[in-house]
């Protein structure tokens, strides 16, 4: 059941005005002040999401107006539940309905790309090298470039797990968003970012061990392992 349906006397004029402490004390309480606070929150998360997705009018003419009032609704629902799980972590560096409205805006984004990529096909081998070419390079920097993409897809081979390949292809390469991506192979976005750097770190070894690529000093705490 969608929040728009469990709290029905949601109204998209003017909430309450409450200060960031009386918004947090609300969503605190119990029975009707947390119930008023939970509505007049999820109708200024609406109106944020429908404001993001007006914002990228000019990316969603494929897409049909009732399908929009879907996305923006299930985008207040899930920046509802976590704004409430992630409720003790306001600090008040900000106001808490500028606080709150990122969310909104947040999860628009992801349900937006993720969208955008029903239906087709998330790339995980390296097929489409030649994304990479350049028809206004010259001979010789055709044939640097090819070689260095030859040195990468051998350290790909060489140094990378079948999951860290799989993520690297897809995230540095195929270009696919990344919340699309943790959708597809069931993780996290955290999990993909970490993925993804230790990833990037062992290629990166590979090729200035190969003289591909300067070597750059490890910033303090950095693992060059």
């Amino acid at each position: 059941m969608g929040t728009a349906a469990v709290y029905p006397r949601v109204r998209m004029g003017e909430t309450l005005p409450r200060s960031s402490e009386a918004w947090v004390a609300a969503l605190r309480a119990e029975g009707a002040e947390r119930e008023q606070a939970l509505s007049d929150l999820y109708a200024l998360l609406l109106r944020a999401a429908r404001f993001e997705l007006r914002r990228r009018r000019a990316a969603l003419s494929h897409v049909r107006g009732e399908e929009l009032e879907d996305i923006a609704t299930q985008a207040a629902d899930d920046a509802l539940l976590a704004i409430l799980a992630k409720l003790d972590q306001y600090r008040g560096a900000s106001r808490f309905t500028t606080w709150a409205y990122k969310f909104a805006l947040l999860e628009a984004g992801v349900k937006l790309r993720r969208r955008g990529w029903q239906g087709r096909e998330v790339v995980l081998e390296p097929d489409a090298w030649s994304a990479f070419a350049d028809r206004g390079a010259s001979a010789q920097q055709t044939l640097e470039r090819d070689e260095l993409l030859r040195a990468l897809a051998a350290a790909m081979d060489g140094v990378l797990t079948p999951h860290q390949r799989t993520v690297f292809v897809a995230l540095a390469l195929s270009q696919v968003p990344i919340d699309v991506l943790a959708e597809r192979l069931q993780t996290t976005r955290g999990a993909l970012y970490k993925t993804l750097h230790d990833a990037r770190r062992k290629l990166r070894r590979e090729l200035v061990a190969a003289g591909y690529l300067e070597d750059q000093p490890a910033k303090a705490g950095e693992d060059k392992r």
